[in-house]
């Protein structure tokens, strides 16, 4: 669904990314994992297209998509949710969800919300409430609840559980599992290790703007070095 080959990417004289190649398959979970400064956001915005790719291919279900602007890479059913929980504080888990499907008709935008609002059960409670007076945890689920109103096939998600309590981020885990089961693809984002080795397919490790680790949750397990690391 998803592939990076060889993807360099530049910051004025720096190189920010150094030939990455990964793929993301369709219903896969796939975790990028490495410390701050290891370009895991340079990557995230390279997909973006700003920074754009100086050298390499980025394809999206066989389109390229280096050299488009951000918009239109964003129109190809992608939902994006960044880092730390951006709600709109002043209006409700129902008005949230809707500027969600923004771009989507009406009818739509309904149909999309009852399914949402049917898979999480604890948003359709307080679908009525201002999001600005909900939990932390519920706020993120909010956020990341709010990119399904797009449809999307492949949702990246930038550091979902930072801050979170170990319970809620069981329940972002779980939350991620329904998406892949609805066929949707995941780039995740993360510092943790916890997470990763729990829901991933795959899990992918940074370093300095490589991708110095590639394999299963169980070979990173076993590779001792990566992890010390």
């Amino acid at each position: 669904m998803l592939y990076f080959n060889n993807v360099s990417t530049f910051y004025g004289k720096i190189q920010a990314l150094h030939d990455i190649n990964i793929e993301v398959q369709k219903g896969e979970i796939v975790t990028l994992i490495g410390a701050n400064g290891a370009g895991k956001s340079t990557l995230l915005m390279t997909l973006c297209g700003s920074p754009r790719a100086s050298s390499g291919s980025i394809r999206y279900q066989g389109d390229e998509l280096v050299g488009l602007d951000t918009p239109e890479i964003m129109r190809k059913s992608i939902a994006v949710v960044p880092e730390g929980r951006r709600v709109f504080a002043r209006l409700t888990v129902e008005e949230n969800l809707a500027m969600g499907g923004f771009f989507g008709s009406k009818a739509d935008n309904q149909e999309q919300m009852d399914k949402v609002l049917h898979l999480f059960p604890r948003l359709k409670e307080r679908q009525h409430t201002e999001a600005g007076v909900m939990s932390g945890g519920e706020q993120q689920m909010l956020t990341l609840c709010r990119t399904l109103m797009g449809d999307p096939d492949l949702i990246i998600i930038d550091e979902p559980t930072e801050g979170l309590a170990p319970k809620i981020v069981e329940l972002v885990g779980q939350y991620l599992q329904t998406l892949k089961a609805r066929g949707i693809s995941v780039l995740l984002i993360e510092q943790k290790l916890t997470i990763a080795m729990t829901i991933s397919d795959r899990a992918l490790v940074m370093g300095h703007g490589s991708i110095v680790f590639q394999g299963t949750p169980d070979s990173l397990r076993a590779d001792n070095y990566i992890r010390k690391e």
